[in-house]
């Protein structure tokens, strides 16, 4: 028996994983489940990161996790459980699996049009680390992380991943043409990554490019890996073209630790009344199974499930409206019913077992990634992030009296667009700027240089924030302001 943690979650969570759990049972699935205390109810016992410390403790013994939906409280201050699992535990890569379900109407499937795509999202970086601060009154700022170990982790998972599918492409969707260095970083890894696999096709899509194709011609595409955020609206988009969040199955895998869950919420309206639609979270378990080699019972589980769907049983939430949906109860026992019975479309084969078990083994202590690099790095001058309701000219005229004898002021902006030494009257500005300073003839900084001006500028001006400008090599490691 392999040992798995299993949180129920909440809304519609506990009847969900208890209708998949019958379903696992009736199947003889080899399992041993470990309950454990996760979610809302347990934000409002006190525990500001959703779990208690016993549930942590047993998800890292055992390795695996599957749970249902969670809820966040809405404000107090607290982040989401679900977030906080897949960070916590170093899960990077979050695949997504959207196919075509015979039986589940959509207009592709009406068309004809098979979809079987596979995202790749990284699950811990971008602007999902929540590292916010507010400016001024005026302005928020988020920062986006964006890391080399970071993105090779994932990536390296998603040309893994391809080529054990026998995909024929993988694309990486991005913002590289606006985030240079941030989402230019990413899609440099995904190249580098690229050149072992030549089997593989790989190309690259401007994320809002990649969302016009994907509702034109989804058929074309196969594997796609994106940054988090743009990861996230990318599934839920694909979700959109096989019929929603109701058949959108996730893993959140990593080294030690991996995560099965349904993409969709709680769904609180319909909480308690036997009507819930467990399919994704079926599939999520199901891709679990595969995880964990039990190969045999995920492939009758799953063409039980499709059987199921083509035959035109249904929940209230989808099917064809001409035959009376079901409740929860009877689409699971119907699933259960149908075992050893194949569908007519995309039947899955019964594999062998394979027995694997999570790798797990003790930490002593936290990772520490970090590529090598053979590049010089110098500090060669600072953006100081100001607050101020005055003209950049004004700002200008004060801001050169502090630069000294070692810095030279290069540019004002505001909101990323240059407003000072040229810029133009009609842009709209708020109360915070950018100016930055950059080393006199070229010479290297150090950060006593820095903190020498922060002092003498911050007689003249609020300093909200600041960044060194670096340089690796003969390569400046920062943007350039519109219009600079």
């Amino acid at each position: 028996m392999i040992k798995i943690a299993v949180a129920k979650g909440d809304g519609i969570g506990p009847e969900i994983m208890d209708a998949t759990l019958q379903i696992f049972n009736a199947a003889k699935v080899p399992l041993e489940y470990h309950i454990v205390e996760m979610g809302k109810w347990v934000f409002d016992k006190g525990f500001n990161n959703g779990m208690t410390p016993e549930a942590q403790q047993t998800i890292e013994n055992l390795g695996i996790l599957f749970k249902g939906p969670m809820e966040t409280p809405k404000g107090k201050g607290v982040k989401s459980v679900n977030v906080t699992a897949r960070k916590t535990w170093n899960t990077y890569a979050n695949k997504r699996t959207f196919q075509t379900l015979y039986g589940v109407n959509t207009v592709f499937s009406q068309a004809g049009i098979p979809i079987d795509i596979t995202i790749v999202r990284e699950n811990i970086e971008d602007t999902y680390g929540g590292v916010e601060h507010m400016l001024t009154h005026d302005v928020a700022l988020s920062r986006r992380f964006i890391t080399r170990p970071g993105s090779l982790q994932v990536i390296k998972y998603a040309f893994e991943m391809a080529k054990k599918k026998q995909a024929k492409r993988i694309t990486c969707g991005h913002k590289a043409n606006i985030m240079k260095i941030t989402d230019g970083l990413f899609l440099d890894v995904f190249y580098e990554v690229a050149k072992d696999y030549p089997e593989l096709k790989a190309d690259d899509v401007i994320v809002d490019d990649l969302c016009m194709k994907l509702v034109t011609r989804p058929d074309l595409f196969d594997v796609v890996v994106l940054t988090n955020l743009q990861g996230d609206i990318v599934s839920d988009l694909c979700a959109g073209l096989v019929g929603g969040l109701g058949f959108a199955p996730s893993a959140n895998i990593g080294d030690h630790i991996s995560i099965f869950e349904a993409v969709h919420g709680t769904a609180p309206d319909i909480a308690g009344k036997n009507i819930a639609n467990p399919t994704a979270l079926l599939l999520s378990g199901i891709g679990m199974l595969r995880h964990l080699g039990l190969m045999e019972s995920a492939a009758m589980i799953e063409n039980a499930l499709l059987y199921t769907l083509e035959s035109g049983i249904h929940t209230g939430d989808f099917g064809d409206k001409n035959i009376p949906p079901v409740n929860t109860t009877i689409f699971t026992q119907a699933i259960i019913n149908n075992f050893e019975k194949l569908p007519s479309h995309n039947p899955k084969p019964l594999l062998n077992n394979q027995k694997i078990t999570p790798t797990l083994f003790k930490l002593n202590q936290n990772a520490m990634m970090e590529s090598v690099t053979q590049q010089d790095e110098k500090i060669v001058g600072v953006d100081m992030f100001i607050e101020s309701n005055e003209q950049p000219q004004d700002i200008a005229k004060k801001c050169l009296r502090h630069a000294g004898v070692k810095f030279k002021l290069i540019n004002i902006s505001n909101r990323g667009t240059q407003v000072w030494p040229t810029g133009s009257v009609y842009t709209n500005l708020v109360n915070q700027f950018n100016v930055r300073f950059e080393s006199l003839e070229e010479e290297p900084l150090n950060q006593q240089d820095v903190i020498g001006l922060y002092v003498s500028l911050s007689g003249n001006f609020k300093i909200c924030s600041l960044e060194l400008l670096n340089q690796l090599g003969d390569k400046k490691a920062y943007s350039l302001a519109q219009g600079q």
